[in-house]
């Protein structure tokens, strides 16, 4: 499956756009489509304490289709970076697009999504060493 995402890096570079697609859509591109109302941002989970658990879904997706894609040494510190700083870029651009608001509970999501898939992919990668 590794073999897979390496080989068809347009996977990650699709999930990209349609995240920036997403992510910088003035309104709510899910709730005018699904529910003929731009206003309207459906929810998949309710939000725990102080984290958007929307945006959390979504850099959790995108950090493991980074890390199948990118899985060697010298390409992951670049991608580990790309994905935190876009979390924090992507939120930072919400204070200029129209009816978005920049929010701390959606720049939590975005980095512990981030962090949590990292977290744990370097404690697989330990013990993988580990046993061999």
């Amino acid at each position: 499956m590794i073999n897979f995402f390496s080989k068809y890096k347009f996977i990650f570079y699709l999930s990209n756009l349609i995240l920036l697609v997403l992510y910088l859509y003035p309104g709510s591109f899910l709730g005018c489509y699904l529910f003929n109302n731009c206003e309207y941002d459906p929810q998949i989970t309710k939000d725990f304490l102080l984290v958007s658990m929307n945006h959390f879904y979504a850099f959790i997706l995108l950090s493991v289709i980074g890390l199948f894609t990118y899985n060697k040494q010298s390409k992951l510190n670049f991608l580990i970076l790309y994905l935190v700083l876009l979390s924090i870029i992507l939120e930072i651009l919400h204070i200029f697009i129209s009816v978005r608001s920049f929010e701390f509970s959606d720049l939590f999501g975005n980095l512990l999504g981030v962090l949590i898939v990292l977290t744990i992919y370097f404690f697989y990668k330990k013990y993988e060493n580990f046993k061999n």
